[in-house]
């Protein structure tokens, strides 16, 4: 086991207290980034060289690649990711270099899955879009054909990746909304299927063995694939023309998961009626041609930004940290 006194940590940007006080109660010397933005590589490099760190908190604007990995040198035991995903990181280069990777699934499911539903909802009922119309003077009174909508009850979500908040947001879409869900993913799950059956016993959410079929059907297609080679614009001009003409789009994933010029156009062109997302394919750039769209809406990548569960999101991140400097194994380890 190693002696945690001397044991020292590296937090490559300012965190909620409450991960860095779990570290510091647990006895480590911790550092933290002393400017709040992301560190350049050769930056990130130069602060690992020179502080000998026996772990480091990272988070997922951290590009983690061999050459990271060799200047945290042998000493180096872990890298915790802050982050549900881990596509920021060579897996296969930290293996080599004997570096243990962790992440933070579980603690943001509720949080994700809420604002999933506040960008659908938003857009279906033009909030945004509302907002600015009523800060620009041009409301005179109501009027009945003034900012129509889209309703939400009862109608079909598509999900693309029934994982954690993938399932949440299926069961907000059918316990809160009436709406009959419909998924995608590599593998079926008929026990979560089980779970939504009306009172005649038919299926309130169904399997569908393509994303084209979920994408042909659905009123609403929420995206929550992990960001891999096979779901990189796993949504592209193709698919986006499959959709309704009526539909809309919402991915609070990983930006790379649409090919952000095709939405673009498939937005301007009616091909869809609409679309929210929280992430964006080359961030923190967004394609032009979005932010001069009114069928759209744009969040900073803020769908886990509440207080609590980026709390929660330091406090496993240093768990798993804690655990590591232990001689134990991460709670949340990537293999």
């Amino acid at each position: 086991m190693y002696h945690k006194l001397m044991l020292k940590i590296f937090v490559t940007r300012k965190i909620p207290e409450a991960g860095i006080n779990k570290l510091k109660n647990a006895g480590y010397e911790v550092e933290v980034n002393p400017e709040d933005k992301v560190l350049a590589k050769d930056e990130l490099i130069s602060y690992l060289k020179n502080g000998k760190y026996d772990a480091v908190l990272a988070l997922l604007t951290d590009k983690l690649d061999a050459d990271v990995f060799e200047a945290a040198g042998a000493q180096c035991k872990i890298f915790a990711n802050m982050a549900v995903g881990f596509d920021n990181v060579d897996i296969e280069a930290s293996k080599k270099a004997g570096i243990m990777i962790a992440n933070t699934p579980g603690v943001l499911t509720d949080t994700v899955a809420e604002h999933t539903f506040a960008l659908m909802l938003a857009i279906a009922h033009r909030v945004a879009e509302a907002d600015r119309f009523a800060r620009a003077g041009k409301y005179h009174g109501w009027e009945p054909m003034m900012l129509l909508g889209t309703d939400l009850s009862y109608k079909t979500i598509g999900i693309l990746g029934l994982g954690r908040i993938g399932s949440r947001v299926a069961y907000h879409a059918v316990k809160g909304f009436n709406a009959k869900a419909i998924y995608y993913d590599v593998n079926r799950n008929e026990e979560f299927e089980k779970e939504f059956l009306d009172s005649t016993g038919s299926p309130q959410a169904a399997f569908r063995t393509t994303p084209e079929e979920v994408l042909r059907e659905a009123d609403f297609v929420s995206i929550h694939v992990p960001l891999l080679p096979s779901t990189r614009h796993l949504i592209n001009a193709e698919r986006l023309k499959i959709m309704k003409p009526t539909a809309y789009l919402v991915n609070t994933s990983r930006g790379p998961v649409i090919d952000e010029k095709a939405l673009a156009e498939a937005l301007q062109n009616k091909i869809i009626k609409g679309a929210a997302i929280d992430v964006f394919e080359n961030e923190p750039a967004i394609e032009p041609l979005l932010l001069k769209l009114d069928n759209i809406i744009l969040t900073p990548h803020i769908a886990s930004a509440t207080e609590a569960t980026r709390d929660k999101m330091a406090e496993l991140a240093a768990e798993n940290i804690i655990s590591a400097l232990s001689g134990k194994e991460p709670p949340n380890l990537v293999k």
